[in-house]
């Protein structure tokens, strides 16, 4: 099993809000994390930091994550906890208005495999060269597309495609959607929306099919991004080779 995480601050904005890990625990079982904050006076990585740090201690932490419900608890706990952090923050910090942070995470065991999303970064899985988005993006033009207002055409270039329906810190409760995806699959790719926004699915299928290492790939990924104008903070987790469990 091979894995690789890295983020790029882009070819437009002054800093990075991104935060990005892939963390073991004790078992060897895997967690993959990728968190795009948001928020004025540079806050927005202080929120993606404040997410991905404390669910990486957590992890680390715990020689099994246990059951497929025993880890759904644990998600939903920890988000919970995050989300009042961010709050928190937020309440004592009067240069921090609207700081918040998407997140979406992979968890994968030797018996299953779970995502979680809230916002509009995205997880994958890699299934025979071919990328199967799982993730559903909480914004506003998705919201519009399920209503058959507009089509996903319209969407890809609509002024309002980045505006977010749900975030971590943007509400006293905030629910995670969960998936339960089969685990027999090659891969697990995580990105920031600063990525989908340049590259088409296809255009990231053909990099990660090519004969290279998987840190080439990932780097390659943001090269393109960035030669494309990188507009936007760009990050990777990638986990590939999932049947050679525990290598």
């Amino acid at each position: 099993m091979k894995s690789y995480y890295l983020t790029d601050t882009g070819k437009v904005r002054s800093h990075n809000e991104d935060s990005v890990s892939i963390v073991k625990n004790g078992s060897g079982e895997h967690l993959l994390i990728v968190a795009d904050g948001m928020g004025g006076h540079r806050a927005g990585e202080i929120a993606s930091s404040l997410a991905v740090t404390h669910f990486g201690k957590r992890f680390s932490q715990i020689s099994s994550i246990g059951s497929k419900l025993d880890a759904v608890n644990w998600l939903n706990d920890n988000v919970s906890e995050i989300n009042e952090a961010i709050l928190e923050y937020a309440n004592n910090h009067q240069d921090s208005t609207g700081l918040g942070t998407t997140l979406v995470l992979a968890l994968l065991t030797e018996d299953y495999l779970i995502f979680g999303n809230i916002g509009d970064s995205t997880g994958f899985v890699l299934k025979n060269n071919k990328l199967h988005q799982i993730t559903k993006p909480h914004t506003l033009v998705s919201l519009l597309v399920e209503a058959g207002q507009l089509t996903e055409e319209e969407a890809k270039n609509h002024p309002k495609k980045n505006v977010l329906m749900k975030a971590l810190g943007a509400a006293e409760k905030i629910d995670m959607d969960i998936f339960d995806v089969e685990k027999e699959v090659d891969g697990i790719f995580l990105c920031s929306d600063g990525l989908t926004n340049m590259l088409s699915t296809e255009q990231i299928e053909k990099v990660l099919q090519e004969d290279i290492s998987i840190e080439e790939k990932v780097k390659k990924l943001i090269r393109k991004t960035n030669a494309r104008g990188g507009s936007d903070n760009i990050s990777v987790a990638f986990l590939d080779k999932i049947s050679g469990w525990k290598e």
